[in-house]
């Protein structure tokens, strides 16, 4: 009694394609499947963004204007 078979399931169903129609349901999934598709090349492009951000970092420290010098005391010696 507290699972739902695969009868309940098909009046579910049934009920749904009633009340809301095929077309607008066809329109939902549609934009749905939009609005997923859309929200993975976000994220596609911040990892992407953030790689190069990575990479210019990693660049710069490397970057032809350090200098690396040798320091030595200087005393005064009299």
């Amino acid at each position: 009694m507290g699972s739902l078979s695969i009868w309940h399931w098909l009046i579910v169903l049934v009920i749904v394609l009633a009340v809301f129609g095929t077309k607008k349901l066809r329109n939902i999934g549609s934009d749905l499947g939009g609005a997923v598709k859309s929200f993975k090349e976000a994220v596609r492009e911040s990892d992407g963004e953030k790689a190069h951000e990575q990479d210019k970092l990693a660049n710069n420290s490397q970057s032809p204007h350090v200098v690396d010098a040798e320091i030595r005391d200087k005393t005064h010696s009299e």
